[in-house]
């Protein structure tokens, strides 16, 4: 019996209508086009405007394009694992929600936060149910609104974030195609740097963390950007050796969508071109746990059936990674 590994075998996205452009930010704080696309690439960011609304809103949309695309009906899903920063609500997974709102009743269905690592440890997480033999179908969901928890009056993170969701399928495979190999990391040290400070069990929400702006995202801008580019590099560069990989064998880089420079420097060190690597930020900013999938969704036609990817990730925990990846599918 051939070995079981995981394999992506569909991918769907989906991004709020509105577009928040450098321009319209010039008009809210003290920043400039100019400023803002050297430092990081961003050129507009997309928000969830509607009321009422919130992550689960996206991911069920994520969702449903996926299971459209590839006529998977949704009652033979076995497992929904949404990746997310944003949950809808606190206590009550916003994962159990979506599914059910999808029509995936037979799913069992859970969050998971790692921050902007979030949907690189859900790979790794559904990638082991699969390989188990026990399930044969997961659905990872990667959504996040950030625009729920961004303060529009500090330049140093509203010009970064942007909301939206993607989502795979993992399905079994035994052509050897799929997850080959993962290096995951932590510290949990760095949660000083890329923060909010209150609304947890720490820090319960009262009138004053509301007046004084603590239930936002704080971010030592410096501080991150410096562990982010060494952490990628590294875990991006060892993924490669670990596996005899060199430059010529990678065709994808598959980075989050944090700062251009970030994901430059990521490339530099494998040794790859700019043509071999993902790039959407100047479209959607930072979508934190949404940035993988939408890069997958954005060049899903550019994929062919047996090219290797790098997926590589860095976020507040601090909590990064790299994942080296078969692809399974000719995209359509």
């Amino acid at each position: 019996m051939s070995k079981i590994t995981a394999a992506i075998t569909g991918v769907g996205g989906y991004v709020p209508d509105f577009v928040l452009t450098n321009e319209i930010l010039e008009t809210m704080v003290d920043t400039n086009d100019e400023w803002i696309t050297t430092r990081t690439g961003i050129k507009e960011r997309r928000l969830l405007k509607e009321d009422g609304v919130g992550t689960s809103f996206m991911a069920q949309r994520a969702a449903l394009d996926l299971l459209a695309k590839t006529g998977t009906d949704p009652k033979d899903i076995d497992m929904v694992l949404l990746a997310t920063a944003t949950p809808d609500m606190p206590v009550a997974a916003t994962a159990a929600f979506v599914a059910s709102e999808i029509g995936a009743t037979n799913a069992f269905s859970y969050d998971l936060q790692a921050a902007c690592s979030s949907f690189l440890y859900g790979m790794s997480t559904a990638a082991r149910y699969i390989e188990s033999g026990r399930y044969k179908k997961v659905l990872l969901i990667g959504a996040d609104k950030m625009s729920s928890i961004i303060d529009y009056t500090d330049r140093a993170t509203c010009i970064i974030f942007g909301d939206g969701a993607g989502a795979v399928l993992f399905e079994p495979n035994e052509e050897g195609l799929g997850l080959q190999d993962e290096v995951l990391r932590s510290d949990g040290h760095g949660r000083e740097f890329l923060r909010i400070e209150a609304g947890g069990s720490i820090m319960p929400p009262s009138v004053e963390t509301i007046a004084n702006s603590k239930h936002y995202v704080y971010q030592d801008g410096k501080t991150v950007f410096k562990f982010a580019v060494s952490n990628m590099a590294d875990v991006s560069a060892q993924i490669m050796e670990r596996n005899g990989l060199t430059h010529d064998d990678v065709n994808w880089l598959v980075p989050h969508q944090a700062n251009k420079r970030i994901i430059d420097a990521t490339a530099k060190r494998m040794g790859l071109e700019k043509e071999k690597v993902m790039m959407n930020i100047h479209r959607y900013g930072n979508t934190t746990s949404a940035t993988l999938p939408l890069l997958l969704f954005d060049y899903e036609k550019q994929l062919k059936k047996g090219d290797q990817l790098v997926f590589a990730a860095f976020g507040g925990g601090f909590t990064w990674g790299a994942i080296y990846l078969t692809w399974a599918y000719d995209g359509q």
